[in-house]
């Protein structure tokens, strides 16, 4: 089964598509930049939930007490709101699109597939020897050093399709590194 753009989504299909297990893991890395996970996409709606209600409150209040200051042409405070709001409207506009765009992904159930996809933890040796865990997420989700990465990332992407005991090559910035994958849950 093929993800579905949120936008396109309703509560049946996630339903559905979550009593059969999962989206189909291994999702076009072009379409990578709009997968999520339902958390994910909860998180962005809280979000944007946040911005839309304190957010712009807080900055209508900014300019009313600017323009109460009196003459707007030479008042900082009052061009400093306006900035402040202009950018809190662009956040907006670019979270929205964001939602809209999602494809929700869900994640397989662990032992369930035995190659790296969207949702996968997986640990991994270099070739030195050290191992390191990784969940593959969306970028949104991805923070590296509490140890989720973002499948648009070089190394996710080098994973992606991989199963145990595979090889595979990525070039980062301090160099090439060779991979072996350990396991996949």
């Amino acid at each position: 089964m093929r993800p579905v753009p949120w936008s396109r989504m309703r509560d049946h299909d996630m339903q559905t598509a979550s009593s059969l297990g999962a989206f189909s893991r291994l999702v076009a890395v072009s379409e990578a930049t709009n997968m999520t996970t339902a958390e994910g996409l909860q998180a962005m709606e809280a979000e944007l939930a946040e911005l839309e209600g304190d957010g712009r409150r807080e900055i209508a209040e900014r300019i009313k007490t600017a323009r109460e200051w009196g003459d707007l042409k030479e008042n900082s405070e009052y061009h400093d709101a306006k900035n402040e709001q202009a950018h809190l409207e662009t956040k907006i506009a670019r979270l929205r699109e964001k939602i809209t765009a999602a494809v929700v992904v869900a994640h397989t159930p662990a032992g369930s597939s035995d190659v790296v996809g969207f949702g996968s933890t997986v640990v991994v040796r270099d070739q030195e020897g050290v191992e390191q865990t990784w969940q593959i997420v969306s970028s949104h989700d991805a923070a590296p050093r509490e140890g989720r990465l973002s499948a648009e990332s070089p190394v996710a992407v080098a994973l992606l399709g991989r199963a145990a005991g595979e090889q595979t090559s990525v070039t980062l910035p301090k160099g090439k590194r060779t991979l072996t994958v350990v396991s996949v849950s």
